[in-house]
């Protein structure tokens, strides 16, 4: 009975620590996201578009795939979540630093598009003049829609659990979705390839810097802040 105590304990403090990570993750994201526009509002912003880009289409139909990807994400980010816990430590805190470098580029080097003009007709075009409306044109170097579908890859690629054909199947998602991001003309090329490199870059660093020590420790003294709260309230 005490051991199985025991083991009860030790999954849940492995919940928790997996709940933190995700919290930093995804708080850092917004953080990123929506807090460098207060930051960048009024600086000159660079438009990195090429006469490839302008040649490569409007596609309003791909906006299902632009929108559909957060199914993919939250799918394959619990799946990095549940596979060993140094392995899924690692996949979070190299999202967590990979955002960080986006942080430092959105604020440093501004970037935008000219977006297209599209008649106000069909369902399709209506979902992107919606998308357009909520979503400004910043904020797009690397491209955090690649970078998050990359690290889905990455999150699966390594799990004997995960069926090949699954790893095969979200190797052609996220490039689904990278090129739904130059079809909707959210993003240029130098985005897409941006997200995936910044992807591989942030995993390979976290791999072989030694900052995922560094990382669990501040992970493990929230927890422990957090379970001190908790008993210091039942007392």
């Amino acid at each position: 009975m005490e051991n199985e105590s025991m083991k009860a304990d030790t999954n849940k403090a492995t919940t928790l620590r997996m709940i933190i990570m995700v919290l930093l993750a995804l708080g850092f994201n917004c953080i990123t996201y929506y807090g460098t526009r207060l930051i960048t509002n009024g600086f000159h912003h660079y438009n990195m578009s090429t006469r490839l880009d302008y040649i490569i289409p409007l596609i309003p139909w791909t906006i299902i795939i632009y929108l559909g990807c957060y199914i993919y994400w939250i799918t394959n980010y619990a799946l990095g979540t549940i596979q060993a816990e140094d392995e899924a430590a690692a996949f979070l805190c190299a999202d967590l630093c990979a955002k960080i470098v986006c942080f430092i580029l959105f604020v440093a080097f501004p970037t935008t598009i000219v977006r297209p003009e599209i008649a106000d007709t069909g369902l399709m075009n209506k979902a992107m003049l919606f998308l357009y409306s909520i979503d400004t044109p910043d904020n797009l170097f690397p491209s955090i829609h690649c970078l998050t579908s990359w690290f889905c890859v990455i999150a699966v690629r390594k799990q004997k659990a995960v069926p090949g054909w699954y790893k095969v199947l979200s190797v052609i998602i996220a490039l689904a979705i990278c090129i739904s991001t130059l079809t909707t003309k959210q993003h240029v090329i130098v985005d897409t390839f941006a997200g995936i490199a910044l992807a591989e870059l942030a995993y390979l660093f976290v791999k072989k810097s030694g900052i995922l020590g560094p990382y669990k420790r501040l992970v493990a003294a929230i927890e422990s802040f957090i379970i001190s709260i908790c008993k210091g309230r039942k007392q």
